[in-house]
């Protein structure tokens, strides 16, 4: 419990720091995360799971080498590729989203820095500052955000691509 009271300020601050639409990014990193964990989860258990119970339909075939049954075999191979890609373009949208909302926070904060020099000019570097880094903050998480989320979109798709190609393989056409 002290731990989350300790860590409650600097988090805090450091959105403060960022602005508003740091909040933003932070909710869309968190709920990219989210999905990320999920699809772990399920290749996991579920995917296995389902692979099994598509291998033992297979393999309750009687028939298994007809034009009829290689489209069964391609209807079970399709529903588990459909399962194992679930949430994937979500989380690659999210990964997309991230950028352009640190993008959005350097165009909020550079306005406040416009807004600082146009009242008081040059001369307050301690306003311009504040609007400096409620422009470069955003952009910083959105990047790191993204960059997170390129690497395990990625790690998630080559692994339910591998998934797929081993199902399609246990699943032969013999007999």
């Amino acid at each position: 419990m002290q731990l989350l009271i300790d860590l409650y300020e600097p988090i805090r601050d450091f959105l403060e720091l960022g602005g508003d639409v740091l909040v933003v990014i932070g909710w869309t990193i968190f709920f990219m995360w989210v999905l990320i964990l999920e699809r772990f989860m399920f290749f996991r258990s579920r995917l296995k799971e389902l692979s099994q119970e598509v291998f033992r339909k297979w393999e309750a075939r009687p028939e298994r080498r007809s034009w009829e049954a290689g489209r069964i075999r391609e209807a079970m191979v399709s529903e588990v590729r459909i399962a194992a890609n679930a949430g994937l373009p979500m989380i690659k949208t999210l990964v997309a989203v991230c950028p352009l909302l640190g993008l959005l926070g350097t165009v909020t904060g550079m306005i406040e820095v416009f807004d600082v020099m146009a009242v008081t000019g040059t001369g307050n570097a301690r306003a311009m500052a504040a609007g400096v880094s409620k422009a470069t903050v955003p952009t910083m998480a959105g990047m790191v955000g993204a960059l997170s989320g390129v690497l395990f979109a990625t790690i998630l798709s080559n692994r339910a691509n591998r998934e797929i190609a081993l199902l399609e393989d246990e699943l032969t056409m013999d007999h």
